[in-house]
This record gives C-alpha cells, sequence and structure tokens, in this order.
C-alpha cells in the first residue's frame, strides 16, 4: 500500500521512519565511531563517510526485500510481533555498550562498519519497513534525513535521548503502533481481527503503543 505523495500520511509516515532511525541507530553510531578510532586523523573521516556509504546500501536492499517480504501473508503479523519486545528494550537501561575491535587499516575500518551495522540494524530494517506502509520512497527519504544527522551527531543524539527522556518513550510508542499497525494489516490475520473488531485498526495499535510503553517503563524503574 503506496502513501499518496505530500499527504498528511506521508508526512506521518516519514517523521515516524525519521524518529525510528535516529533511535534505533545509536549503537550503530557508537560501531562507527569505534572502528574507525584507531586510523590516522586524515584517514577517519575518510573511512566513517565510506563506510556509511556502504552501510546505507546494505541497509536499503535488506529495507527493500523486507518490504516485499511483508506483503505475504502472516509474515507482516511476524514482523509486528518482532518489534514488540524490540520497542520494551529500547527503555530498558542500557547493560553496556557494544565492544567493537577497531580496525587499523581504513579497508579494515570500512569493512567493520558495513558489517556490523548490517548485521545490528536487523531490528531496525523490520521498523522501518513497517513505518513505510509498503512504500520504499518514504524509506529512502528517511534515511537521507537521519543517516547524516547520526554519523555526523551521534553523541549529540544520545545526550538529548538522555536529557530528554520523552524521546526514547516516542520511539518506543511509535515501535508498538508500528507493530500493532502491521498486524492488523496483514493480509490474512489482519483480515480476520477487522472481521471480528472493526475498530481493531485503531485500537490495536494504541493498545500495543501504550502496553510496551508501560512495560518498559516498568522494567527501567526496576533496573
Amino acid at each position: 500500500m503506496e502513501v499518496e505523495l505530500f499527504s498528511s500520511q506521508f508526512f506521518v509516515a516519514l517523521f515516524s521512519i525519521i524518529v525510528l532511525d535516529l533511535v534505533l541507530a545509536g549503537d550503530n553510531a557508537v560501531v562507527i565511531a569505534m572502528a574507525s578510532n584507531r586510523l590516522p586523523t586524515h584517514l577517519r573521516k575518510r573511512a566513517i563517510y565510506v563506510g556509511t556509504a556502504g552501510a546505507i546500501i546494505i541497509r536499503l536492499i535488506m529495507t527493500y526485500f523486507a518490504v516485499q517480504l511483508l506483503s505475504v501473508p502472516y509474515l507482516q503479523a511476524l514482523g509486528g510481533l518482532v518489534l514488540l519486545p524490540i520497542a520494551v528494550k529500547l527503555m530498558k537501561p542500557s547493560g553496556g555498550e557494544e565492544h567493537i575491535e577497531a580496525a587499523e587499516t581504513f579497508a579494515g575500518a570500512v569493512k567493520t562498519i558495513i558489517i556490523a551495522d548490517a548485521a545490528m540494524g536487523i531490528d531496525n530494517v523490520i521498523a522501518i519497513a513497517g513505518a513505510s506502509h509498503g512504500d520504499f520512497l518514504l524509506v529512502v527519504l528517511g534515511l537521507i534525513i537521519s543517516i547524516p544527522i547520526v554519523v555526523g551527531g551521534s553523541q549529540l543524539i544520545g545526550k538529548l535521548m538522555d536529557k530528554y527522556p520523552v524521546l526514547v518513550v516516542l520511539g518506543t510508542a511509535i515501535l508498538g503502533w508500528t507493530g500493532g499497525a502491521m498486524i492488523v494489516h496483514d493480509r490474512t490475520i489482519g483480515v480476520m481481527i477487522l472481521e471480528a473488531v472493526p475498530q481493531a485498526a485503531t485500537l490495536l495499535p494504541a493498545a500495543l503503543a501504550g502496553a510496551v510503553c508501560g512495560i518498559g517503563g516498568w522494567l527501567r524503574q526496576r533496573g
């Protein structure tokens, strides 16, 4: 289901994708910095730019195939369910930073950035594929806007999220809503749910958004 260009739904979906990209990319930004920190200064930025460009290409390919797969009956609902524990985990205190071995060569740093980003970005791919409503243009625009922010200001993003926890809550709620929307729009399970409860198109995403925020907040308080 493609979204009409420049409609209100288009901008809501684009906003959701950008928020998800920023909130879910924290660890990826750390990887980018760690992978290149042993390189000489004049090579460090180049490795970050080249590695990030490669990571974006891989991310676009992965997301494209994810968008196609989500049109298969049951897979979209399954993807929605997968997003729920990811949303809850987003609000839990971090268990520690990812450890990535710093590369000592330009090629090694680029390779590390691309491989690590692909491995750690699966949750991001599923979330963005769901939030895009099957419109790949939204995926591309979201990445174009958010990736430079992640690369250029990863430390700033971390500080903002620490200072304004509402950003994390917003990201968690969007993930929960996206998960619910994916379930009710599934070609098989979604049809059955909507036939039984027509209001579920709004009620289920809203309920899951509230549930993941509530569970995540409870787990955060427990530490």
